[in-house]
This record gives C-alpha cells, sequence and structure tokens, in this order.
C-alpha cells in the first residue's frame, strides 16, 4: 500500500501560491453571507465571466435578502434570463423568503443550518460557512474533486455516494488546520487558473513534484466516473401566432421538464428533424383551439439550437397572423409585442425575438 498523500505540503504549497489579486470578485470584499451565498447559487454550473454581470444586477436590483424574499417571481425569472438552470432561480425566491420567515432576515450561521436553505447543498453551505462565519469546513466541488483526485492519482468515482464521502474525507484531510476561509478560496482559485480540466498548468504548478497524477500522467483520467449519461436531441416548433393588433399567443411551461415556469410560444414537439407546416397540423399536439384554416403562414424560420448538458434542443418558428384572433384562450396568454420584454424566455427563444430576420417588431 502506498503511503497517503502529503497534506501538509499540499496546503502549504497551495496557501504560498494564494494571491487575492489573482483571481478578484466583488464578494471577495466583504463577508456578507447574503452576497456570498447569490454569488455561489448564480456560479453553480456557470462560467464567472458569465455570472459576474448576473451578480451585479442582482445586488443592484435586490440589495438585501429582505429585497429578493418580496420580489415578484416574474421579475426576478426575467433578471435570470439567459443563465441557465432555472430551477436555481426558483430556489433563489424560495431561500430568501425562507431566511426572512425563519430566521428574521439573517442567514444561518451554521453549517448545518445553511444546508436547511432551498437549493444550498453541501458546497454551498461549506462556502457560506467558512467565508462568511469562518466555519472551519472545506469546499467539495468538481474542481475540488479534480485537485484532490490527480495529487493523490485516486481513481475513485466521484459521482457515487460513497466517492463523495471517500473525497469528503480527502478534502477535511487536505484542509487540515489552516484557515477555512483563506484556504477554500485558494483551491477555488487553483482549480481555476492552475488544476484546470483539460490543459492544466502542470510545468508551472507548485504542487507538482508531490503530484501522483502528474508523475504517473494519470491525471487526464481523474476523478474517475461511473456514470455518463447519454446526450439527446430534441426538435420543437414554435407558433409564432400573431394578429393585426399587435398581440401574440404566449404560455408558461409549468410540467417538470426543462426551462419550467418560463414562457413560449405554443410548442409542438416530434421525433424528428424537418417537416412541414401541413405536417404539424396533424400533429397530436397541434392545439385543439387553433383552426388550420385561419392562420397564414408568414415565414419558417431555419434552426436554432440550444446546447443543455444532457440535450441539444433545435428549434424552428413558424410565424403566423391570424386576422380573428380571440380575445382570451384558456391556458394562454396574449400579450402586447412591446411587453415581450417583461417575461422569461429560454434563450433560444431569445435569440429568435432578437434575429433581424424576424418579420414582426417584437419589442417595437
Amino acid at each position: 500500500m502506498s503511503a497517503s498523500p502529503d497534506w501538509l505540503f499540499f496546503r502549504s504549497a497551495l496557501l504560498a501560491w494564494y494571491r487575492p489579486e489573482r483571481r478578484p470578485m466583488p464578494w471577495k470584499a466583504h463577508p456578507d453571507p447574503y452576497c456570498i451565498w447569490l454569488s455561489e447559487i448564480i456560479l453553480q454550473q456557470t462560467r464567472v465571466e458569465q455570472g459576474l454581470p448576473y451578480y451585479e444586477r442582482f445586488v443592484e436590483a435586490y440589495p438585501t435578502v429582505g429585497d429578493l424574499a418580496a420580489a415578484e417571481d416574474a421579475a426576478v425569472m426575467k433578471l435570470w434570463e439567459g443563465l441557465g438552470y432555472y430551477s436555481r432561480a426558483r430556489n433563489l425566491l424560495k431561500a430568501a423568503r425562507y431566511v426572512v420567515a425563519q430566521y428574521g432576515g439573517e442567514f444561518p450561521a451554521t453549517y448545518e443550518g445553511l444546508l436547511t436553505l432551498p437549493g444550498v447543498g453541501p458546497y454551498t453551505a461549506a462556502a457560506i460557512a467558512s467565508f462568511a462565519f469562518g466555519a472551519q469546513v472545506a469546499v467539495l466541488d468538481g474542481n475540488v474533486f479534480r485537485i484532490l483526485a490527480r495529487f493523490a492519482n485516486d481513481a475513485t468515482p466521484a459521482d457515487t455516494g460513497p466517492g463523495r464521502k471517500h473525497f469528503g474525507a480527502l478534502a477535511s484531510a487536505a484542509l487540515g488546520d489552516a484557515a477555512a476561509p483563506l484556504y477554500n478560496q485558494a483551491i477555488m482559485d487553483f482549480g481555476a487558473l492552475v488544476c484546470t480540466p483539460r490543459k492544466p498548468a502542470c510545468p508551472s504548478c507548485p504542487l507538482r513534484t508531490h503530484c501522483r497524477g502528474y508523475a504517473l500522467a494519470t491525471w487526464p483520467e481523474l476523478p474517475g466516473k461511473t456514470k455518463k449519461m447519454a446526450r439527446r436531441t430534441r426538435y420543437f416548433h414554435y407558433l409564432v401566432i400573431t394578429d393585426r393588433a399587435g398581440n401574440t399567443i404566449v404560455q408558461q411551461r409549468l410540467e417538470k421538464d426543462i426551462w419550467q415556469e418560463l414562457f413560449q410560444f405554443p410548442l409542438i414537439e416530434t421525433a424528428q428533424a424537418g417537416g412541414q407546416v401541413t405536417d404539424l397540423v396533424h400533429h397530436p399536439d397541434w392545439p385543439g383551439w387553433l383552426p388550420a384554416g385561419e392562420l397564414r403562414l408568414e415565414k419558417s424560420s431555419p434552426p436554432y439550437q440550444q446546447q443543455l448538458t444532457h440535450q441539444t434542443i433545435e428549434a424552428v418558428f413558424h410565424t403566423f397572423t391570424w386576422e380573428q384572433m380571440p380575445k382570451k384562450i384558456s391556458g394562454y396568454a396574449l400579450i402586447k409585442n412591446k411587453m415581450f420584454i417583461k417575461f422569461a424566455f429560454p434563450r433560444v427563444i431569445t435569440r429568435f425575438l432578437a434575429d433581424k430576420r424576424l418579420l414582426l417588431d417584437l419589442f417595437s
């Protein structure tokens, strides 16, 4: 059996490398649990470059957790628009309201207390607890899994319950008696700047002399994984139906699927790409309230694609005019074109709306 990794060297070299100015973030400047929590939720599965403008807009719109708790759901979803993984936005509101209702507007100061908040898992709870309250707990996310696995040459699958528990023990051993706020920030920056997923800076890495994954050239395969989810492609046909008065039909996605609670045009999902509008009329999902004979097709768009984690969405937009559109349709909303900016749509729809090829001026 090989000797245990030298965790004393690991944390000493890591802390000697760390410089806060290498990766400046606005939430690093002060230990406000609200700002730290907000940043961590926004940055889940999101690059810092993409998430930072959203963080700044949220702090400006809702300076405190009480302000966020009092916000309208639609306003928060609209502010989140384009960031993806919209369950985070829903949990953001739930957690803010829970903090106000259960904790009087003050975030719980313990790791265990933070875990009671909707959308807060072990990593986020550890980050808030250490950065805001100085708790001696190690963060453990994808970056940390990768760094620890490579340093220890540990191929334990990180995507299982036992694997996460195993790496939790390694993370605690690596932290040791180092100050958790400083150490956690250092290891997060190290994963972003040095021990990156595909092209790590091994030649200049301060851990290289003791890194077993580097010495054995096993780092590309680490950490180990047991699951590989297949990617699938879904084919969406959106019916963009408008009348001469400038009304357009939209609906809210309420089913438990992608983009829950976002808005869209009436949708028909087909099993294959392509197809004509005349085929859609006979599709079982064609809305029963929509008389095909009264519609005039203006244009069908080329396919728009949006990549999700395990899905590719290919969407085609069919623009129609309907002279005798009813004033009310059950389950749908008729909105003026200029009101589109108040609704949160999936990114594939916002791209279509912003496209200069669109016949209708939906933003006027």
